[in-house]
């Protein structure tokens, strides 16, 4: 046995895989010498469910096997894992599967059982040195995916704080917009993504400058065309990072109405997407609520009471209608201390 220079004691994971069990104590003995963490299994079908439930870097698998054979243990654990590299043992060369098949089932490779483990050892290797490097990739990835998240608080953040007013608006409408999904049984993804979608749904306002985001009193219309185009810009912003790709439609389109006569696209009904619905309802509500400098919260009733006003031409009847059930389900008293912030004005009572 030659000595590994790559190998590093229990990084690289393998299951031997064989119906015979003398070889795969033979190749656990071998290979556990070199520093790899070597489990074996004698049933191919066990170790379809081992591959599923455990975490394995490469596969030693036998091709003649009883249950099932090697080509189909890989045509089912390929169903669910593609980066396990995988080995094939053959008692003859002959009896390996055509290329064509090994290069359908992506397996790495073949080696032709004998007395010496040379050559598999190569092989092994040469996998060793492709798990690495795309370790080091993901790794890379992922360290550019935590500075990007890092770097998309902080604009949330900017926005927020910019404007006192609108301080934890986000939060919550993410948390009423995630409740209000639940009330209406949404899957649970979807419930996930608009959670997410209401914490940066105003992003884009990043561009709108101060003298309109912080003036007291209405604006003018060319002001409110600057204003009307934090959607789209929010969606450029997110659509840089690709995990954020569902959120897309929910942050571009939190602002149409059923009616059409919203913004930036004009859609309207079904046009728009359900987690927009929802987060529309939501960020409406919070608005109305919340204290402004230029008029107090409207309360909690009537807001309300806008939200019915207003199904069917601002907001999807079905989202409202799920959103009453919910206040009347939970109770105000625990609806309020939920999804108010503490300067609200609940009716005339300012908390």
């Amino acid at each position: 046995m030659r000595k590994s220079k790559i190998t590093a004691s229990a990084q690289i994971s393998i299951l031997t895989v064989d119906d015979d069990p003398i070889i795969t104590s033979t190749i656990k003995d071998y290979f556990a010498r070199s520093g790899y963490d070597v489990d074996i299994e004698n049933n191919p079908v066990t170790a379809i469910e081992r591959v599923r439930n455990g975490q394995y870097d490469i596969m030693l698998l036998d091709f003649l096997m009883s249950p099932i054979c090697g080509d189909q243990v890989v045509e089912e654990i390929r169903k669910f894992n593609k980066d396990l590299y995988i080995i094939l043992l053959t008692g003859h060369k002959s009896m390996a599967p055509p290329i064509k098949t090994i290069r359908h089932l992506d397996i790495q490779g073949y080696y032709e059982k004998d007395d010496r483990f040379d050559q598999l050892e190569l092989l092994i290797e040469s996998c060793v040195k492709s798990i690495k490097q795309l370790r080091t990739i993901r790794e890379y990835q992922d360290d550019m995916s935590r500075a990007y998240m890092q770097t998309i608080e902080i604009l949330r953040y900017v926005v927020e704080t910019r404007d006192s007013e609108t301080r934890g608006h986000s939060e919550r409408v993410s948390k009423l917009g995630a409740a209000i999904a639940q009330e209406m049984d949404l899957a649970s993804d979807q419930i996930v993504m608009i959670r997410t979608a209401g914490l940066f749904h105003d992003i884009g306002k990043i561009g709108v400058p101060d003298s309109i985001l912080l003036k007291n009193g209405p604006l003018t219309d060319e002001e409110y065309q600057q204003i009307k185009k934090h959607p789209a810009d929010g969606e450029k912003i997110l659509s840089t990072y690709s995990p954020f790709r569902d959120l897309l439609r929910i942050v571009r389109e939190h602002h149409e109405r059923v009616d059409g006569r919203g913004y930036p696209d004009g859609l309207a009904g079904d046009q728009i997407c359900i987690g927009a619905r929802v987060i529309a309802v939501a960020d409406s509500f919070d608005a109305m609520v919340s204290n402004r400098k230029y008029r107090k919260g409207l309360g909690m009733d009537r807001a309300l009471d806008e939200l019915i006003r207003c199904k069917g031409g601002q907001f999807d009847e079905t989202v409202v209608d799920a959103m009453l059930a919910m206040v009347e389900r939970i109770g105000r008293d625990v609806f309020e201390s939920s999804y108010f912030r503490n300067e609200t004005l609940i009716g005339d009572v300012n908390i």
